[in-house]
């Protein structure tokens, strides 16, 4: 991968961010899936770093948590006992400020409550408000909402029911119709007008369609949880920081405060370059200056805001 110069590197990101595959990247491109492959681990492992050093110390009024299936391998029917543990069902907790389109915090995992727990606790860690949170009727939300931010946050579930129709054999893979809804009070004193899934639904979809991953009836699925995890860092990333949203007419990042402007795919690479790089750490100038700078501010919100729960 070294031999890549930065514009080529540049390139193949912006070929996967748009949505397309390894092998479709190595087409347009001209460059082998092996090496595209070790930049995508490179480039994703410096956009966790980015998005642990950026998205912290956030104030957010109204969060929405969900997760998004996905599989690795091969899916979950087809998993045998000697295969690897991280084969089958792989999901991707996510939490979307409900106001400014962010996603603050996800998680990678088997869908049960050890996934949901670290989720969770890795949310409180960047919020240092009391937001509201709403979350669909997945119960071991329960438990891990409760250890994390405690009884007192607004937090409230929506339970939806999908009905059946005859139609349902012939569109085995259309998604059920909503025939009811149902939202209850779980902590807090929510505003039940305002609990909803809506916004963090419409991300999961902008994840299938922003990263071939996650596209259904294609055999662009990953093989490795470290190149899976990778992928769906560096679909954030340029999500929150790169890519303007239409309805705000910035980027998230921008609307949240965490950057001054809309970062450029070069811009994004060149900092998820550094701060990949083994042996170096995200303090003493790997970051540029307008990074470090909301690097701190976020540092210093955080200190005024002692832990609770």
């Amino acid at each position: 991968m070294s031999h890549l110069s930065f514009d080529q590197k540049v390139r193949v990101v912006s070929c996967l961010v748009e949505g397309n595959s390894v092998r479709s990247t190595e087409r347009l491109c001209a460059i082998h899936r092996d090496t595209i492959l070790r930049h995508l681990v490179q480039i994703g492992e410096g956009c966790q770093r980015l998005h642990d050093a950026l998205f912290v110390g956030l104030h957010c009024n109204l969060l929405e948590l969900d997760e998004v299936w996905s599989y690795l391998g091969k899916k979950q029917k087809r998993v045998r006992p000697e295969d690897p543990a991280a084969f089958g069902d792989q999901y991707v907790f996510t939490a979307i400020d409900a106001n400014r389109k962010a996603i603050v915090s996800y998680a990678i995992g088997k869908r049960d409550g050890k996934t949901a727990g670290a989720f969770a606790l890795d949310l409180r860690r960047r919020v240092v408000n009391r937001p509201q949170i709403s979350t669909d009727g997945f119960k071991p939300y329960l438990e891990a909402i409760e250890t994390a931010f405690g009884g007192a946050v607004p937090y409230a579930m929506i339970f939806k029911e999908y009905g059946k129709d005859e139609e349902d054999d012939q569109r085995r893979y259309s998604p059920p119709k909503c025939i009811a809804s149902e939202k209850r009070r779980v902590s807090g004193n929510p505003d039940m007008d305002k609990v909803s899934t809506s916004y963090i639904e419409r991300s999961n979809l902008t994840l299938r369609m922003g990263c071939r991953r996650f596209t259904r009836l294609t055999n662009g699925y990953s093989k490795k949880l470290q190149n899976h995890a990778a992928a769906v860092g560096l679909h954030i990333a340029y999500y929150n920081l790169c890519r303007v949203h239409e309805t705000l007419r910035a980027t998230p990042a921008q609307a949240l405060a965490v950057a001054d402007r809309a970062w450029g795919v070069d811009e994004l690479v060149e900092v998820a370059l550094s701060l990949a790089s083994e042996g170096e750490s995200m303090e003493g100038g790997i970051l540029p200056a307008h990074v470090q700078g909301a690097a701190k501010e976020a540092d210093r919100q955080l200190s005024l805001f002692p832990a609770w729960g």
